[in-house]
């Protein structure tokens, strides 16, 4: 008789194993997704999360992680379930394989949304993935560090409970572990909590995690080069002080060597940490360029595409931005020409944003600068890209101020007079230019009438009274008034009106 009633349970078991089972499997598809939902998997798996059976425990959490990570709607149901007080309830009870699955659901519930996250805060979640920070599987931690780090990603509040769950110096601890998986996951872990503030930040380099870091720029492993190098800038972007921890970790000229890295992700990663390094200040802009990393820099964006180039446009801008000396070494590394190449080529409007910044910031500091920059014909790009009807506002207005501030430090004539065909709110710099530079030079007079110069701004109509008319009567006076009457719009009919006179 006890056989008979003991086989009821034993097939009671293994059905409930095969519908976990079938079900996690299931989850992996999402053309299964709405049919699950629609047959009220959630409250059905519920129950199974306290099963007496440990594998089906875990295959119920994993379901749950599942169906979880498919959309924001789901992880929803996973929380007006009251799901989330079970899973940490046996977080800190059972054993590694249901923590791994636990912390998966915590996971995937939170990377939906900041709401979502803090739903999974406010159930205890921190305290317990904390402690699975101390366990002494690697499996395990990586799954908590992952949840945590999704956790923080979303908002500064978010990092901040992470942080005040003690979790830093442990992902720290975490990160000098020698399982690859674990240190990856550590490092982008630390990446979501510094990026928010300073004081975050601040909290990461005081458990000492910068030297770690920064020893890894040049290990062998393409994911965790990325998330190190991603991990320093969002460190070194906040300050200056910042900034200077991750330079004293020693990070040059190794992470210049990124640069150069088959890893389209580790390069950019680099180049955007030498960027949040450079904005700063003359000193740190120096330290890259002694270093070597404007040619390096120079090199990334001549090779880069697309959005990867950004931090490379930005760091050259940043660079030549602060002095002329420092403009100058952009220059001699030949940094002109990807940057307009990208001016050019770049289909985003943002890139060519960027670029025509960046050739403001070389071209702005001397003649000699604005000079460089003429001669490589950046000026009437600059121009065209202005005009264009479909760019951007922010691109007018960049290639506008770009233009203006180079077309005020020009004095290398024969550069300006393509800019003579300009609209009038730039041809007004262009002819203040000449206005300047003409009375002093003979010889750049006569060249600007061979050129046909003078002929064209006679042509231009100027508003009696406006900057443009003035610059335009100045540079007339320069000349007899015969050779300026000879280049007159009207001089012809002028003459053909004596001849009738003088025939009558």
């Amino acid at each position: 008789m006890s056989r008979a009633v003991l086989q009821v349970f034993e097939e009671y078991q293994k059905a409930r194993v095969t519908f976990v089972q079938t079900v996690a499997d299931l989850a992996t598809r999402p053309q299964n997704i709405d049919a699950l939902q629609n047959a009220g998997v959630m409250a059905l798996l519920r129950p199974l999360l306290l099963d007496n059976v440990a594998s089906i425990q875990q295959s119920a959490a994993l379901a749950l992680g599942r169906l979880a990570n498919f959309s924001d709607e789901l992880a929803e149901s996973v929380v007006t379930h009251e799901i989330l007080p079970q899973l940490v309830y046996s977080l800190s009870q059972q054993n590694r394989f249901y923590k791994k699955a636990a912390a998966f659901v915590l996971r995937a519930v939170s990377k939906h949304s900041p709401e979502l996250a803090q739903a999974v805060v406010d159930s205890g979640a921190l305290e317990a993935l904390v402690t699975c920070l101390e366990e002494f599987d690697p499996s395990v931690k990586e799954a908590a560090a992952w949840a945590l780090g999704y956790i923080a990603r979303h908002t500064k509040e978010l990092a901040q409970c992470v942080v005040d769950a003690g979790a830093v110096p442990l992902l720290v601890l975490c990160f000098q572990e020698p399982e690859l998986t674990l240190k990856r996951i550590s490092a982008s872990a630390l990446s979501d909590i510094c990026k928010h503030s300073p004081e975050l930040a601040q909290t990461v380099v005081d458990a000492g995690a910068v030297s770690l870091l920064a020893k890894d720029i040049s290990h062998n492993d393409a994911p965790l080069k990325r998330q190190v190098c991603s991990c320093l800038a969002q460190i070194a972007k906040h300050s200056v002080d910042l900034a200077e921890v991750v330079v004293e970790a020693e990070i040059f000229p190794r992470i210049l060597h990124c640069l150069k890295d088959i890893d389209e992700f580790v390069r950019k990663n680099a180049a955007t940490c030498i960027r949040e390094i450079a904005r700063h200040t003359p000193d740190l802009a120096k330290l890259i360029v002694n270093a070597g990393g404007v040619a390096a820099t120079v090199d990334y964006v001549t090779e880069s595409r697309g959005n990867n180039r950004l931090p490379g446009i930005m760091t050259l801008g940043y660079i030549a931005a602060f002095s002329e000396t420092l403009a100058l070494a952009v220059v001699v590394s030949k940094g002109i020409p990807p940057l307009k190449d990208a001016l050019i080529n770049e289909p985003e409007d943002h890139l060519k944003a960027a670029s025509a910044w960046s050739l403001g910031q070389i071209g702005r500091h001397s003649p000699d600068h604005a000079r460089a920059l003429a001669e490589a014909d950046v000026l009437r790009r600059l121009l065209a890209v202005y005009l264009h009807q479909d760019s951007s506002e922010d691109l007018q207005t960049k290639a506008k101020r770009a233009l203006k501030s180079v077309i005020q430090k020009c004095t290398h004539l024969p550069a300006l007079e393509p800019l003579l065909e300009a609209p009038p709110n730039i041809l007004k710099y262009v002819v203040q230019q000449f206005a300047k530079v003409l009375p002093n030079d003979v010889n750049a007079r006569r060249a600007f009438v061979q050129s046909g110069g003078l002929q064209k701004i006679q042509e231009v109509k100027a508003e009696v009274g406006s900057k443009l008319h003035d610059y335009i009567d100045e540079i007339n006076m320069l000349y007899p008034p015969e050779i300026v009457q000879y280049y007159s719009p009207n001089y012809a009919e002028t003459l053909l009106k004596k001849l009738d006179e003088f025939s009558t």
